[in-house]
């Protein structure tokens, strides 16, 4: 079971596809962010957190939950917020959230069927490097350890900086679409990827 989580549902490699618990009221819509008075000097704070819409404090009072992704889909299935149970535990990370995030995780797996997969043996050399690097930290010299994975960073850096800007540069002309959803991340995340790495061609 899923509990309500006081931080977004990430996967690794779709970092931008941040997921949560998203509210609906009673008309359907989804509402704004809830305004919190943080008690210092008229500082206010948003939040779109689900357990904030419970009508209190003449805030709007949620009658649904479902999956909501930084992407901007939003699930189709709805689940009652039961707010009896939410007071009765005093803790909302108490409460299932168990349907919101599988609906949340079946848009990922969406995501990751429309998203270019490395080639197999790329992945295997990624993960055979990152396996030697972290094995440094299990030797004697400390210091001759240190020196060694900075040299290999060195290395993969200056590959990055040659391969980087050009992919980056290819990709940019096309449609912007297209490339968020071969990269899978949202379309700003791609757009700030894409921009890093033609930075790169400056050193």
């Amino acid at each position: 079971m899923v509990l309500g989580r006081r931080s977004g549902w990430q996967r690794d490699g779709f970092e931008s596809h941040e997921g949560m618990v998203g509210v609906l009221l009673a008309d359907g819509s989804e509402p704004k962010p809830v305004l919190l008075d943080l008690g210092s000097g008229g500082t206010f704070h948003e939040s779109s957190d689900w357990w904030f819409y419970d009508g209190t404090f003449r805030r709007p009072t949620a009658v649904s939950m479902r999956g909501r992704c930084a992407c901007g889909w939003r699930g189709t299935k709805t689940y009652v917020i039961d707010w009896e149970k939410v007071r009765e535990d005093d803790d909302p990370g108490a409460y299932d959230t168990n349907g919101p995030y599988e609906d949340w995780e079946a848009h990922l797996d969406d995501v990751a069927e429309r998203t270019v997969a490395l080639p197999e043996d790329l992945a295997e050399l990624l993960g055979q490097v990152r396996e030697r690097l972290d094995r440094l930290w299990l030797e004697d010299d400390r210091a001759r350890a240190c020196a060694a994975m900075l040299r290999g960073c060195d290395e993969l850096e200056a590959i990055i900086a040659q391969v980087g800007p050009e992919a980056a540069q290819v990709l940019t002309d096309k449609q912007g679409d297209a490339v968020s959803e071969a990269l899978g991340m949202t379309e700003q995340a791609a757009r700030a990827r894409l921009l890093h790495y033609q930075h790169l061609t400056r050193y």
